[in-house]
């Protein structure tokens, strides 16, 4: 279905240009984009919503993805329509010329794009915030949008990618204001605990008190571990007694589900040492460390946790029975690799490392081999800022 907007001529944009195809310049657009294999070739081959626009931003070619986003069938129905009117938005048709001309539209991610890639012929990536209808609802959708450029017989077409990237924009800001709130909360809750102490001091003041800054530790790991690119956690460097620390995790790991049913052996005694580090990270480091041991370990099996002192570091090992295949030891560190169906997983290794060498500045390795079994070790230096 060709569309046909009439302009009168003393109306003006608000953005991009107002003019379409005639309906012979978009038949040969047509013709030209499914006449060419390359095009035909990415249409059909390559996942994701893909549309081919000419000049005047309008589709003449568009994929079965596409389509099924905007629920028809008949690719006919698109061709001619520009890209807010086929998905539906709001503001599509309150400009002069439709889609790209209306107020609105100077601050449309798709728009902008496309306009900048048929002025620059280079490719350009934005966001777009859209409102859509749907079922004759309102819908926010949040698209990445890409526009290339490309030319077919000397003329200039815009190759169009959108990623629907609503869910995990949502998920992300839900998260910021998760982390932002429990902040302001765990902040009253270690000064209120840290004053409680003063005021009152005893083991019931003390365990409140170093239970929510252990709590404020955890939540800054996790917001790093959160945070995309490079590590956000600035570490808080104190003297860290590790009788202590080790005593903390043979607690965690008494009815702990995944050591149920196996053991979980700690030194008998452990030299008095007094490590300056930041006692969340090396904790977390641990605790996964001991936790990918229980989970590879069958039941009634052993896992076994030691420490060992030397002139310039110390040495945290963490064994277990099992052998880790070598096609799976390739990628142990790597973030979001798992071995486990469910979804989420494949943080604890590559939490280690990072916040074992990135973070505390130490090193994280492992070996494995038949007759020996799995360790896992951190070697934490002793020289710490």
């Amino acid at each position: 279905m060709m569309i046909e907007k009439k302009v009168k001529n003393d109306e003006e944009t608000f953005f991009a240009a107002l003019g379409r195809a005639g309906d012979d310049e978009l038949r040969l657009d047509i013709e030209i984009v499914s006449n060419n294999p390359v095009m035909t070739g990415l249409l059909t081959n390559i996942g994701g919503l893909i549309a081919i626009l000419n000049s005047h931003r309008q589709i003449i070619s568009i994929n079965t993805d596409f389509l099924k986003l905007l629920g028809i069938d008949d690719p006919e129905t698109a061709l001619g329509l520009r890209p807010g009117e086929a998905l539906n938005c709001l503001h599509a048709d309150d400009g002069p010329g439709g889609c790209g001309t209306g107020r609105y539209c100077s601050s449309c991610g798709a728009a902008i794009a496309i306009v900048a890639c048929l002025e620059q012929e280079v490719p350009i990536e934005r966001k777009c915030a859209l409102t859509a209808q749907k079922g004759g609802e309102p819908v926010q959708l949040l698209l990445q949008v890409r526009a290339n450029p490309i030319r077919i017989n000397s003329k200039v077409y815009i190759l169009l990618f959108l990623q629907d990237v609503t869910v995990q924009e949502q998920q992300a800001a839900l998260a910021r204001a998760f982390f932002h709130d429990v902040n302001n909360m765990l902040t009253m809750l270690v000064q209120s605990g840290e004053l409680l102490h003063m005021k009152s001091p005893s083991q019931l003041s003390e365990i409140i008190h170093q239970s929510s800054v252990r709590l404020a530790g955890e939540i800054a790991l996790q917001k790093a571990l959160f945070d995309s690119g490079t590590c956000s956690y600035a570490p808080r460097w104190t003297e860290c007694d590790l009788g202590r620390l080790f005593v903390e995790l043979r607690g965690f790991f008494q009815n702990h589900e995944a050591a149920r049913g196996r053991v979980v052996r700690f030194p008998e005694a452990l030299p008095r040492i007094v490590l300056r580090t930041d006692g969340a990270a090396l904790y977390r480091i641990l605790l996964n460390m001991v936790l990918n041991a229980l989970e590879a370990t069958e039941e009634g099996g052993e896992v076994s946790v030691s420490l060992e002192q030397q002139p310039e570091a110390v040495v945290f090992t963490v064994w277990n029975a099992a052998v880790i295949p070598s096609e799976i030891a390739l990628r142990i560190f790597q973030r979001g690799y798992s071995t486990k169906k469910q979804s989420g997983r494949g943080i604890g290794t590559y939490s280690m490392k990072l916040f074992g060498e990135t973070v505390l500045g130490g090193k994280v390795f492992f070996t494995s081999g038949e007759g020996a079994g799995t360790s896992f070790s951190f070697v934490h230096p002793l020289n710490a800022p």
